[in-house]
């Protein structure tokens, strides 16, 4: 299930608009999430039911927010990257036989987008 914050960005940017902490505020008093605050000029507070209209773009944002986090996590560092690519360089291989390349291939390959 998509995050109140998910599907209230979503609703934002569907309406021209980018999410900012001073004009909304989302709390959870143990029943469950809710908008606080809201205070958009020319954009009313979304319904319960525009909320729920992004579910399922908000869980496909989730996924592929949490595959680029895993790809983040599992790419070497630049540094490592860079040297790889210099190797490469100097084997002549900068292309998709290099090791780079097949580094990177293979995060990718691990953690597809969908």
């Amino acid at each position: 299930m998509a995050s109140l914050y998910t599907k209230t960005k979503l609703y934002l940017e569907a309406n021209s608009k980018t999410w900012d902490d001073t004009k909304v505020l989302l709390e959870n008093n143990g029943s469950g999430d809710f908008i606080a605050f809201w205070n958009y000029d020319g954009l009313e507070k979304p319904t319960n039911s525009q909320i729920t209209s992004y579910e399922t773009a908000g869980n496909t944002a989730e996924t592929l927010q949490d595959v680029l986090a895993k790809r983040e996590r599992e790419y070497k560092e630049l540094k490592e990257q860079l040297d790889l690519l210099y190797h490469d360089m100097v084997a002549d291989k900068g292309d998709k036989t290099g090791e780079w390349f097949k580094h990177i291939k293979a995060v990718k390959d691990a953690n597809p987008k969908g």
